[in-house]
């Protein structure tokens, strides 16, 4: 046989029968299938290999801070400075477990897909039905299907009868595809491929037959398997962020080093002070406590997310959300409820839009006036041609149960009232359905269908309580308004009767008498209005990309706010441009547009990669498995935790709880004030280890005696630095962040003008400690070892008060986002207290090379640290009166 079969859908019957070589009453035989199987496989996905825990512990570890705070240590033992060595090496553990447990949840999504594998199937083979397990159905078997079922392989239809297929996972499509056997063309999409069914779709009505055409990876299912594998995870903006800080402090640390080495070798040093100093110069560059908050700090916004109805799998995508650009969401289930209802009556004289509120049903547009009849009618008709149970079944048929119920009917009685004789199913080919009823009065007929199909049935119509002539003008007006509403997005039925004492099986369904038709809608989300809203006030673009029918998702982008009333603008997945086709034309019209339609998985992702190479940072929302592999392409990945898929849920990086749009825009706000809070800690961190640098370097040449030692260095990186920063990014942020636009995710976290204003903040802290070294030396005539410690304790609290320039939005010296963060006064308390204990703990006195000091020199000390601050707080608020200053807020 040829395998797999190209375009299966294009192809009748009989070509799909002779080409798979299959008996279309008996199958295969049993030796012919294991034949198959050997030659073609077993209906299984080639399965991602999985990152063992050694893997993902080891990624912890590859950054280049990382690598700095290495080379520090390795440096440390070189020198046999081994307390130097453990801390560092502390540091970096410490940093690396978080990262590890934090992540460990984020595993490969190919587990969930396999989870949607079907442990048995029916198969006919050899002219008998069997049940066997689905991995050994191989191409060319006879699979019957009925209502129920789980579709175990991609499959051409033989036969159908009133089969209708659940395939909104797949294709983001809504309604049930009613199925048919006829051939398509060869350029139909998968949405509208109604002779095939997919492997993991459910069968929701009917029953039929289908020979597999496609098993494993060449099902779309499978296809999908291989998008979500073959899509790399990319690398997070805040991650390339820090790298890129790490490689400018190693180049800080090297030119400043080169400039001491010179100088002191100028000035006659000795190579062994020169490489001293030099060690220190390195430990004092870098920020051993960065990894470490920056990990902490997205850690307790996945709690705080958590609470928002957002739970964040992956850690960087806590900060990564917060500088979404682009949202791409999904249709049905993430705008709409996924879940069909009455939209519009259309009687021959008025419209009525109904929905149903608090089950009871409402009119939206006025009363009935004239209808009235007509209504009743309707929903008897409803009621009786129908085979759901209210709850289960065709979604529309469903509806019409609902609908009735909310209308007041009991229908229960109903049923009982009018005793069902005889039937005509739904069929592709017939396009409607009729009932035969026999009530103590006579015979009543009822029709639902096609609007073509029911008019060629209806001799009559009925206008209120008048029953007139249906004439070919009339008939050509119904045909007209119901592609009207169609155009409109709806799904339309029309409905028509018959009472009559001499109907009989065999003419029921002549000389109808028509009622009227119902437009059915899947309604958006009540609070999608306000989110999206929110979002565009934020300056963040929401694009929707569906399976869906083109009209239909206008419709729901007009309604949920998504375009304006007179936007008509919609790309198919039809006549979008394969990628390596895309023009430049092409890819301005697909930035410009916001709403795709009948797009496949492969187009998703590749409509993600044109946002994201436009320099977006793109946030992608879905449920379905259709989404899979553009969840995982997206920077953040985002499923519905309600509707979603297995599959959506394992390959996001975030699932919303309450599937709610609202939770993203919550979420988005959040992860906003997370990197301020960042921003405002690496600021915090380098100005504190610039001035370090400084203030090493200065002394070394200055005051050679009084430079601080490398452990001195680093016990103020490991303690006076990380708790305030750590204060800084717990912080509760800027509470206006959704009213500005997504920052560039090109900048840097410390972009040109924040260098400056570090470089200021650290030269007024280099500044107050040389100030304090030399009142030391020159008044108070201290020796080295004084003056070393003076400018220890000076600098420690020049860099614990340095924590209050970090407020925002040149708020106050005393109201601000900083001093009301509880944090920060508990990071300033235990670091006080640890420095008093380094001074008061003979063990540590003698590492930390430190002396017992009078009142008065530490008084002297604590009151120079405070210069920094006051300098800064001064010029802030000089410069709030004069623009032409530049500013020092964030």
């Amino acid at each position: 046989m040829n395998y797999p079969l190209e375009y299966p859908f294009s192809l009748s019957v009989e070509a799909v029968l002779k080409r798979s070589e299959t008996d279309n009453n008996n199958g295969i035989s049993a030796p012919e299938a294991a034949k198959r199987s050997l030659t073609y496989g077993l209906n299984t996905y080639k399965t991602q290999k999985q990152k063992s825990l050694w893997q993902i512990l080891i990624a912890q570890f590859n950054s280049p801070i990382v690598y700095l705070l290495f080379f520090g240590a390795v440096v440390s033992i070189y020198f046999k400075d081994l307390l130097e060595t453990i801390a560092i090496l502390v540091v970096i553990v410490v940093n690396a477990l978080i990262g590890f447990f934090m992540e460990m949840q984020a595993r490969s999504s190919m587990t969930a897909l396999k989870k949607m594998d079907v442990i048995l199937a029916k198969v006919i083979r050899g002219g008998k039905t069997r049940s066997i397990p689905s991995e050994t159905l191989v191409p060319g078997d006879l699979v019957p299907l009925e209502a129920g079922d789980i579709v175990p392989a991609d499959g051409r239809l033989i036969a159908v009868n009133r089969l209708q297929c659940d395939e909104s996972s797949l294709t983001g499509e809504s309604l049930p595809s009613n199925k048919i056997t006829g051939p398509l063309d060869e350029d139909t999409l998968i949405g509208d491929q109604q002779n095939m069914v997919f492997k993991g779709t459910s069968v929701i009505n009917g029953n039929g037959q289908m020979v597999i055409t496609g098993i494993g990876a060449n099902t779309q299912l499978g296809n999908i398997t291989t998008l979500v594998g073959s899509s790399a995870d990319t690398i997070t903006p805040l991650d390339k962020k820090l790298n890129r800080l790490s490689r400018k402090l190693i180049w800080i640390t090297l030119g400043m080093t080169a400039i001491f080495a010179v100088t002191g070798f100028i000035q006659g040093k000795t190579i062994l002070t020169i490489i001293e100093t030099s060690i220190a110069l390195a430990v004092a560059a870098i920020p051993e406590g960065l990894p470490i908050v920056a990990t902490v700090a997205l850690s307790y916004g996945m709690l705080l997310m958590a609470r928002r109805n957002a739970i964040v799998k992956k850690l960087s995508a806590v900060e990564t959300l917060g500088s979404t650009g682009v949202i791409l969401t999904d249709k049905t289930g993430t705008l709409t409820e996924n879940k069909i209802h009455a939209d519009t009556f259309a009687f021959p004289e008025e419209n009525i839009k109904v929905h149903i509120e608090n089950k009871q049903l409402k009119f939206l547009s006025g009363k009935i006036k004239v209808s009235t009849e007509n209504y009743n009618k309707l929903l008897l008709t409803g009621v009786l041609c129908n085979d759901s149970n209210g709850i289960s079944g065709d979604p529309v048929e469903v509806a019409l149960i609902q609908t009735a119920i909310a209308a007041g009917l009991d229908t229960g009685e109903l049923v009982k009232e009018y005793v069902r004789t005889a039937e005509v199913p739904f069929s592709s080919e017939m396009m409607m359905m009729g009932t035969l009823h026999q009530t103590s009065s006579g015979y009543f007929a009822a029709a639902k269908g096609s609007m073509e199909r029911l008019l060629e049935k209806c001799s009559q119509i009925q206008f209120g309580t008048l029953i007139k002539h249906l004439d070919a003008e009339c008939k050509n007006a119904l045909l007209l308004k119901s592609e009207e509403m169609s155009a409109s997005g709806q799904r339309v039925l029309a409905f028509a009767y018959r009472a009559d004492d001499s109907l009989n099986v065999h003419n029921y369904l002549d000389d109808l008498v028509y009622i009227g038709m119902v437009g059915f809608l899947d309604p958006p989300r009540k609070d999608i209005k306000a989110a999206i809203l929110s979002c565009r006030n934020a300056g963040i673009k929401v694009v929707m990309i569906t399976g869906d029918h083109p009209q239909t998702a206008l419709n729901i982008a007009r309604k949920v706010g998504l375009i304006d009333e007179k936007n008509k603008e919609v790309i198919t997945g039809k006549e979008l441009p394969k990628p390596e086709l895309l023009t430049k034309e092409w890819r301005q019209r697909i930035l410009a547009t916001a709403v795709f339609a009948r797009a496949s998985p492969k187009q998703k992702l590749e409509i993600a990669d044109v946002f994201q190479k436009a320099g977006s940072i793109v946030a992608m929302t879905g449920d379905g498995v259709n989404d899979a592999p553009a969840l995982k392409k997206a920077d953040v990945g985002i499923a519905m935790g309600i509707r979603g898929t297995q599959v959506a849920k394992e390959t996001a990086s975030i699932i919303l709880k309450d599937d709610s749009f609202t939770s993203i825009a919550d979420a988005v706000a959040h992860g906003r004030e997370i990197f301020q809070n960042i921003q405002k800690f690496v600021v915090y961190l380098v100005s504190c280890n610039l001035s370090e640098i400084f203030i090493v370097t200065v002394l070394g040449v200055a005051v050679p005696g009084a430079t601080l030692l490398p452990l001195q260095i680093l016990f103020l990186n490991m303690v006076t630095d990380i708790f305030p920063a750590l204060a800084l990014g717990l912080g509760t942020g800027d509470r206006t962040v959704m009213l500005s636009p997504p920052r560039d995710p090109e900048k840097n976290i410390i972009t040109n003008q924040k260098w400056l204003v570090i470089a200021l903040y650290s030269a007024a802290i280099t500044l107050a400690v040389i100030i304090a070294v030399i009142y030391c030396k020159e008044v108070l005539h201290s020796d080295d070892r004084t003056c070393n410690n003076i400018a220890f304790i000076t600098l420690v609290f020049a860099q614990l008060f340095h924590v209050f320039n970090m407020s925002s939005n040149g708020s106050g010296f005393l109201n601000n986002e900083i001093t009301r963060n509880k944090f920060v006064w508990i990071a300033i308390l235990i670091c006080s207290g640890l420095t008093f204990m380094a001074f008061a703990i003979p063990g540590m006195r003698i590492v930390l090379g430190l002396s017992i000091l009078s009142f008065k020199l530490w008084m002297v000390s604590i009151t120079i640290g405070l210069l920094p601050l006051l300098t800064i707080k001064a010029y802030k608020a000089l410069s709030k009166k004069s623009p032409i200053k530049p500013s020092l807020d964030f």
